[in-house]
């Protein structure tokens, strides 16, 4: 992954840790919550379809930024908060190189094959 496109996923992560700052709510819950997203990863336990699926759920920045946006129009902290930190999250990954799953299996992503 280009240094280029790890940076793009740096600021994206600031972004969100700023609109995280916007939000009344202590920095506990953003260190408590910020590796939640994984849970989708359990996925994998039923099989490589089950796991992508899940996993790309809560790793994709559309469903992060629809869900904080939800929050800001029906005025719910709680799901601005849920979308600051799938979007974090997401930019997080991303900035590592890992990337949205294909069925093949966890290490093959949109951004490339992890490991290699």
């Amino acid at each position: 992954m280009s240094k280029v496109l790890k940076l793009e996923e740096l600021a994206m992560l600031l972004l969100g840790i700023w609109a995280f700052s916007l939000l009344d709510y202590s920095w506990w819950w953003f260190a408590a919550l910020f590796f939640a997203p994984d849970i989708g990863m359990l996925g994998y336990i039923i099989s490589n379809r089950i796991g992508a699926l899940s996993y790309n759920i809560f790793h994709h920045k559309a469903i992060a930024i629809a869900t904080g946006l939800l929050g800001v129009f029906l005025a719910q902290e709680e799901l601005q908060l849920a979308g600051i930190i799938l979007f974090a999250h997401s930019s997080f990954d991303r900035m590592l190189g890992y990337g949205l799953k294909f069925e093949k299996g966890f290490k093959f992503t949109h951004l490339g094959e992890i490991g290699k």
